[in-house]
């Protein structure tokens, strides 16, 4: 347990930790009638045969996949899916800088993309945001591959004093120069993250994997609007050029099945027999 309700959990997935890049997901199944939860891979070793996810206890099906125990299996685990992320395609660069700006979960993901650029010789600053700094996560393993992180909570219990995109400004305004910019987090932390990179001129992608449901493109609830285009999170995605994004659109979408979701937790009785 990372936090209170965020959990890490190393998953035994030889094929899939041989195929997986930084940016894809996989589709955890906690038993044979429940739902097919999408969940960002936050680490894998090909060699030793796994991945690693991170969830946060916000559902029912959430609470039966943190309620598993080492040794115990899910009854499906898919992946990888999703497309990587941009720079995986492209040959690395010395004179590239990226800045990352994760919030929440959202830290996990960006792990893997750091570890990749630090060990392709690209230069990476990371700046994590969080209410508090009980929240934070990942900062271990994220200082041992990323030139600076920079910490910032919103009550200044921890490193600096307020959101993640002031403290790039800060950075900006002090000197720093960056050629693009990823951010991964809640929706809302991710729109000011464009809005201040547009302000900057700093290119920025973002990562829309709080949209999936179904995660193959056949269900369509993470349909979004990128560029005036409708376009699949699960399978044309799930990072985009930030600048286009209708992020009114997906905070919408995003919400949908929020009172079924509420009503399901309410009422809910571990599928597995381990409830929490």
């Amino acid at each position: 347990m990372l936090t209170p309700n965020i959990c890490r959990m190393r998953v035994s997935a030889p094929r899939l930790a041989a195929a997986a890049l930084p940016g894809q997901f996989l589709i955890v199944r906690a038993d044979e009638k429940g739902e097919r939860i999408p969940l960002t891979i936050s680490d894998y070793d090909a060699a030793e045969g796994w991945v690693t996810i991170v969830t946060q206890n916000i559902g029912a099906s959430s609470a039966d996949i943190i309620s598993f125990e080492p040794g115990e299996s899910f009854a499906d685990v898919v992946g990888p899916l999703g497309n990587p992320s941009e720079f995986v395609k492209e040959t690395p660069s010395g004179s590239e800088r990226v800045v990352f700006l994760a919030g929440g979960v959202g830290t996990a993901p960006v792990y893997p993309q750091v570890k990749w650029l630090h060990e392709h010789g690209v230069k990476a600053d990371v700046i994590v945001g969080a209410r508090t700094r009980d929240l934070l996560i990942y900062t271990d393993e994220l200082r041992s591959v990323a030139d600076n992180l920079y910490l910032c909570t919103d009550d200044g219990s921890l490193g600096f004093h307020g959101v993640g995109t002031a403290m790039l400004e800060k950075l900006v305004s002090e000197g720093a120069r960056y050629t693009r910019a990823v951010a991964i987090g809640p929706m809302i932390m991710m729109k000011f993250s464009v809005l201040t990179c547009k302000k900057l001129g700093i290119p920025i992608v973002v990562s829309l994997n709080t949209l999936m449901v179904d995660g193959t493109g056949m269900c369509g609830a993470c349909r979004v609007t990128v560029d005036g285009r409708t376009r699949f999170a699960c399978v044309e995605g799930p990072e985009f050029d930030g600048t286009l994004v209708d992020f009114d659109e997906a905070m919408r979408r995003q919400g949908q099945y929020k009172e079924e979701e509420t009503y399901e937790k309410e009422h809910h009785v571990c599928r597995i027999g381990r409830g929490k």
